[in-house]
């Protein structure tokens, strides 16, 4: 399958084309609620998770991490019995006091079809074959990555330096900048012309610094972002996530990605009204990326700083069918 044999639904292609590009539990979210949006769907999933069963595979076997791959998998499945059963095997972790606690067996799946197909989109094509997933998913880059931090503790301390995903996560302090290692890192070529065929490019929400951003610090991947004619949608978190964006408001997230990514130019940024207290600082910090900011009650409303699968499609939808009028309309909508 290549890119240009997008996946349809009974046979047409529903909704514009979309790439959306993250990792973990956000990109997630974002999956289950483009589908309802999309047929021609693809995820570009980060390969920096170095903990866990992900990390555990890696190291031992040299391959891609196959965790948030899994997962980005898993949001996309069919909805019949045979979709959502496959999907809790692939799901499914091991508990033991062996050397399976802990492995999901949906990591274990791909690597295996990695080691007999040779070919790391063709594995995972299968494994949505399985699934009978709505769309593609693809890895963001064709080389595991590490991705180190420069951490500020506060007070006359000089900043310290943080390497790996999982500890970058979880880190105290507050983050100066994140780079990649290797630091030019190829992107994988299925990605790159994913990005370029896309009508629109989806990033966030997810974790700032581990999910979001390594995307743009891919050389070819961030100058496709920059380069193609797909419009461009960021959407918030819900809330900052301890440690790794404690203290950050929504404004300062888009001046993170700014900082990063000089080049890169949003259309629109979907934001939560409950997740913003200063608004005016959203809308500048949009302003400078490009972007109008379009105000919708995403969140799942049960107190919890999740995204609402049919609400944030809903936000989507009226994104990619420009009902955003001008720009008092978008940032005034509650």
């Amino acid at each position: 399958m290549t890119t240009e044999q997008w996946p349809a639904v009974g046979g047409a292609v529903r909704g514009p084309r979309t790439v959306a590009l993250g990792g973990g539990h956000g990109l997630s979210a974002t999956l289950k609620a483009l589908r309802h949006v999309c047929s021609a769907l693809t995820a570009v999933v980060t390969v920096a998770d170095d903990g866990g069963s992900s990390g555990r595979l890696r190291h031992e076997l040299g391959k891609l991490p196959p965790g948030d791959l899994r997962m980005a998998l898993s949001a996309l499945c069919d909805d019949s019995e045979w979709g959502l059963t496959w999907r809790d095997v692939l799901q499914h972790r091991f508990r033991s006091t062996g050397p399976l606690d802990g492995h999901a067996l949906g990591n274990l799946l791909i690597v295996a079809l990695w080691d007999l197909l040779g070919d790391e989109v063709s594995g995972l094509d299968w494994v949505g074959r399985l699934l009978g997933a709505r769309g593609r998913v693809l890895p963001m880059a064709a080389v595991p990555l590490d991705i180190e931090a420069r951490v500020r503790m506060g007070g006359t301390e000089q900043p310290r330096t943080v390497r790996g995903q999982s500890r970058v996560a979880v880190t105290s302090g507050i983050i100066e900048t994140v780079r990649l290692i290797p630091e030019d890192p190829p992107a994988h070529p299925e990605a790159v012309r994913a990005v370029h065929a896309a009508e629109w490019v989806v990033l966030g929400p997810g974790s700032w610094y581990t999910s979001v951003i390594p995307h743009l610090l891919v050389p070819e991947l961030a100058r496709a972002l920059a380069e193609t004619s797909a419009r461009r949608a960021l959407t918030l978190n819900l809330s900052t996530q301890p440690g790794e964006t404690e203290g950050m408001s929504p404004g300062d997230h888009l001046r993170t990605l700014r900082d990063h990514a000089p080049e890169l130019r949003l259309d629109v940024v979907i934001a939560d009204p409950g997740a913003v207290d200063d608004i005016d600082g959203l809308l500048g910090a949009a302003s400078e990326l490009g972007a109008q900011v379009l105000f919708r009650q995403v969140g799942s409303g049960d107190g919890t700083p999740r995204h609402d699968p049919l609400r944030l499609a809903a936000a989507y939808r009226d994104a990619f069918d420009d009902v955003l009028g001008d720009v008092g309309e978008a940032t005034g909508a509650r």
